[in-house]
């Protein structure tokens, strides 16, 4: 079996580290975590290292000798067994008793001294559909009679997304411009989007790629997955509305997308495996799709929480409102395996750091959707804020953050960090030359 799906001594509940904010109830990296990431201290133009977020700080693995690069594409690339290992000499390093604190206190950074990056190169982003509440949801606002395509139960849906527009949590991002045509329109019109909204996903980062022309199996996928964090995939609903038939999402989705900094290990994962498994009635996936592995432990059971502060409600000193709660194995349709294997089965050559986007992971309840377009009905039902404040869609100022975290009985709680974003209005176009 794959390494990554073991536990082992470190994901022991009771073990505690020697950086005593690690210890904290509650906290998101805990020993038992140890996610990787990129860093620099804030306000210097020093090079970016990696660094695993041990509590309220960060290490430098490269300095405390555990790696000997400062490429985290080459360390996604190494085969399992060895990630494991790097796993095991950090969880020693920074366990409680451990001969390298005295060492390794001296190579902590506080994290509110730090400036993330992105957690890798990014070389391609696919971003998938997997949300089967969300598409029913979705489609029910379009098509009534049919909210879910014939092939919505036998293939992974999805599309090529825009690497280069994808950013770290704290950035700032501009509201797109775009063609929109109102329905009683004879023609388009273009300008700033009016129907902004957010998608709660997670981000799937592939570990090992695969040549060209030689498809992963699904007995294999698990260990090409490295590991996993959050996504907010931004979507300007009317610009889509317009332009998706007949290739797809464009402009409404390459403007931007947000990510946390923090890659959340597949091993660091192995407690909250989730058994497989599709309702009653349901076709079960083609063999390529399916087997043992991805049926036994193939869902991560990962608590998704989506939060809006408002400019007005950060003037007042207010905090972000929750406007949704789930969990990501009551909503995804497909798992992070199959869509490996699905990807590549054409032989299409995945790399390491290649991000493969869950699509929106909403649950079956309406306070556990994952966009404004089914919180609002389309618009149709605004939601009103606790300060009084109502949004059909997102307005400029507004602050979207994403949280999650998991927990299990006889686990410690892992956290995934967050992904946080404000809403900037629409860029100036340049003058027309005459």
């Amino acid at each position: 079996m794959n390494p990554s799906l073991n536990i082992d001594h470190t994901h022991d509940a009771s073990a505690a580290s020697w950086v005593a904010s690690a210890n904290a109830a509650g906290a998101d990296f805990p020993l038992q975590n140890l996610p990787w990431g990129r860093y620099r201290e804030a306000g210097s133009q020093a090079a970016w290292r990696i660094g695993v977020a041990i509590g309220e700080h960060i290490l430098d693995a490269r300095a405390a000798g555990v790696i000997d690069t400062d490429d985290m594409n080459a360390l996604m690339a190494l085969p399992p067994a060895k990630r494991q290992a790097l796993r095991h000499a950090l969880f020693d390093g920074l366990r409680s008793g451990s001969a390298k604190q005295q060492e390794w206190q001296a190579l902590l950074l506080p994290q509110a001294q730090a400036e993330m990056a992105l957690p890798c190169r990014i070389g391609d982003y696919t971003d998938f559909y997997t949300g089967i509440h969300h598409a029913t949801a979705v489609g029910r606002l379009f098509r009534p009679d049919q909210p879910l395509m014939p092939n919505y139960q036998w293939v992974p849906i999805g599309y090529h997304g825009r690497s280069s527009s994808i950013g770290v949590s704290g950035q700032n991002v501009r509201r797109p411009n775009g063609q929109t045509k109102a329905a009683d329109a004879s023609a388009p019109a273009f300008g700033p989007c009016q129907r902004l909204d957010y998608e709660l996903e997670l981000g799937f980062f592939v570990a090992q790629g695969n040549a060209l022309g030689e498809p992963i199996a699904l007995e294999q996928a698990e260990a090409h997955f490295f590991g996993v964090a959050l996504l907010n995939d931004w979507s300007a609903r009317d610009i889509q509305a317009w332009e998706y038939q007949p290739l797809g999402p464009f402009l409404a989705k390459n403007f931007a997308s947000t990510i946390s900094p923090w890659i959340v290990t597949s091993e660091a994962l192995a407690p909250f495996r989730r058994p497989f498994a599709r309702p009653a009635g349901d076709p079960q996936p083609l063999p390529y799709l399916d087997g043992a592995t991805n049926r036994a432990k193939g869902q991560l059971a990962i608590t998704l929480e989506v939060l809006l502060q408002t400019e007005a409600m950060r003037q007042a000193g207010e905090p972000a409102a929750r406007l949704t709660l789930g969990r990501a194995d009551q909503a995804a349709y497909w798992s992070a395996a199959q869509l490996i294997a699905h990807h590549s089965c054409g032989g299409c050559n995945l790399q390491p750091g290649d991000l493969l986007g869950s699509g929106t992971l909403s649950g079956p309840q309406r306070e556990q959707a994952g966009s404004l377009l089914e919180l609002t009905e389309g618009g149709k039902r605004p939601i009103t804020l606790p300060n009084g404040e109502q949004r059909r869609f997102l307005q400029d100022g507004d602050c979207l953050i994403l949280r999650a975290w998991c927990e299990g009985e006889g686990a410690r709680r892992i956290g995934l960090g967050e992904a946080r974003a404000t809403v900037l209005p629409a860029p100036a176009l340049p003058a027309a030359q005459s």
